[in-house]
């Protein structure tokens, strides 16, 4: 995965670091996916005006909502970041929202030290598992971040051998 005929980088990996950080661990885990995206701000503070809460409940989870709703001097940017983790997710799965995969069926949720992860369901989670091979485990690592007008994220998918 990763290389083409004759052993030399795929384009998505110029470096050749995928199958490096597999050797490294022995075999023990694989980078299944991975994704990026750049959301502008002030265009999700658009659609919130624009739309509104017909917006948000087509695209967000009840926890996004609730997780926006406490900062709302915060909250085109609370958005745009969890818009830009579901786009980075639907790039790293490889369909972007196609093939039955939704927006709603991703959800960015916080775990109890505070750091994003996703939670999956419907067609997202589905898509996941048929790429996680046999005898594996997913880990998903999710990394958020903005800076007015922008807001990032980045997803990697880790597959990681059973014990």
């Amino acid at each position: 995965m990763g290389l083409r005929r004759g052993g030399t980088p795929l384009p998505s990996d110029p470096r050749g670091l995928l199958p490096r950080l597999a050797a490294r661990a022995g075999g023990q885990t694989l980078i299944i996916g991975l994704g990026s995206d750049l959301c502008n701000i002030e265009r999700i503070q658009n659609s919130l005006d624009r739309f509104g809460e017909r917006f948000e409940k087509r695209v967000f989870t009840e926890v996004e909502r609730a997780k926006a709703a406490r900062g709302p001097f915060t909250r085109a940017g609370t958005y745009a970041k969890r818009f830009a983790a579901k786009e980075a997710f639907s790039k790293a799965v490889g369909t972007g929202f196609k093939r039955g995969v939704f927006m709603k069926d991703i959800g960015v949720v916080n775990a109890p030290s505070g750091a994003p992860t996703l939670a999956l369901t419907g067609g997202a989670a589905e898509r996941l598992a048929q790429m996680v091979p046999a005898g594996h485990r997913v880990h998903i690592h999710l990394t958020l971040t903005d800076d007015h007008p922008w807001a990032q994220a980045f997803v990697i998918l880790e597959a990681i051998k059973d014990a």
